[in-house]
């Protein structure tokens, strides 16, 4: 009996329909459905009965945690090129999301962090749920935000993107529609019947209105004052100052959780998110993000964080540099290096 495939791929009525389906792994994104996804778009862009793209996942966990983390820490231990074989095509096919010729309706219903955030963040139409929690955790495992989310972050309003990326929060519903990561709310028990009007035909903008309802209050628009300031300052030395001196709980608290990441990832991220911001173009920005990603698998801590967190799960990685002082600017300035043309 033949194993169940990991991303299920089938028309139905005017819509092709994309389930990540490994479940078991909260539907973790491997080099294998990166491909089969790009080459289901290759026959569904040629192809007029096709009205839009429909992405959800398996199971009622999410829709995609996301790269197959284990995966990428055995190619960091050994041999190099898969991971990047794999980052290439994904990075690629976040392109192509965005400037896809039928509208992308990603259902980013449950837990949908990193590369499920670039198959879904990148879409025309982005749809969140009550159930929704979309993050960008990239530090917590000696990593750097890529498939495109520098380019999101950097342009979410004020510094709010700055705030994610260094402490890894996530967003619910409302805060995910605030930052430009989403785009409608709609209740999980309704998204049947949003797929059942693109399936017969409505206009994919036209669906979601119907369905959507108010996003509500976002809760990080309630910090809007600490997070801006405190993260303005240029380093991260200085929000970490900043953060832990503010008269506000919810910022000390911040300020413990970024200095419990890797002390490389923060502070090359910030330099990403501070870069990604003066490119015009999402392409531009993962050219970027390819460089950085080629840098984090040489260095130590992409599979120390993978170690401490899903391997072992100790939860104590050991960084190497182990502070915010050890890790100069020469170190920081090396992650933007060429690493060869991604398109």
């Amino acid at each position: 009996m033949l194993g169940r495939m990991s991303v299920l791929i089938r028309t139905a009525g005017a819509i092709g329909r994309i389930t990540l389906d490994r479940p078991e792994a909260l539907n973790a994104l491997t080099h294998d459905m990166v491909r089969r996804i790009d080459a289901a778009l290759d026959g569904w862009e040629r192809d007029p009965a096709v009205t839009a793209v429909v992405l959800d996942g398996a199971g009622e966990r999410g829709l995609c945690a996301g790269g197959d983390i284990r995966a990428i820490r055995e190619s960091a231990l050994g041999d190099r090129s898969r991971a990047l074989a794999f980052w290439r095509d994904e990075y690629r096919l976040n392109a192509r999301i965005a400037r896809l010729g039928v509208p992308w309706v990603a259902l980013m219903d449950g837990i949908v962090m990193g590369g499920g955030v670039g198959l879904s963040a990148h879409g025309r139409v982005r749809i969140v749920t009550e159930r929704s929690r979309v993050a960008m955790p990239e530090v917590g495992i000696g990593f750097v935000p890529d498939v495109g989310g520098t380019y999101l972050l950097g342009r979410a309003p004020g510094e709010l993107g700055t705030h994610l990326a260094l402490t890894a929060d996530a967003m619910g519903a409302a805060d995910a529609v605030l930052c430009g990561f989403a785009d409608h709310v709609v209740p999980s028990e309704r998204l049947p019947e949003l797929v059942a009007a693109l399936t017969a035909g409505t206009p994919a903008p036209e669906a979601a209105a119907a369905l959507a309802v108010p996003a509500g209050e976002a809760g990080l628009s309630r910090h809007r004052d600490w997070i801006d300031h405190c993260y303005a300052a240029d380093t991260v030395e200085e929000i970490v100052d900043r953060l832990s001196s503010y008269g506000e709980p919810a910022a000390k608290e911040a300020a413990g959780r970024i200095l419990g990441h890797s002390p490389t990832s923060v502070k090359v991220t910030l330099a990403a998110l501070r870069r990604a911001k003066a490119l015009d173009t999402l392409e531009e920005v993962l050219e970027q993000e390819w460089r950085v990603s080629s840098a984090a698998l040489a260095g130590p801590d992409l599979a120390e964080g993978v170690r401490a967190q899903v391997v072992d799960k100790d939860r104590s990685p050991r960084w190497s540099p182990g502070t915010l002082a050890e890790v100069g600017e020469a170190a920081v300035t090396a992650h933007f290096a060429p690493a060869g043309p991604l398109f």
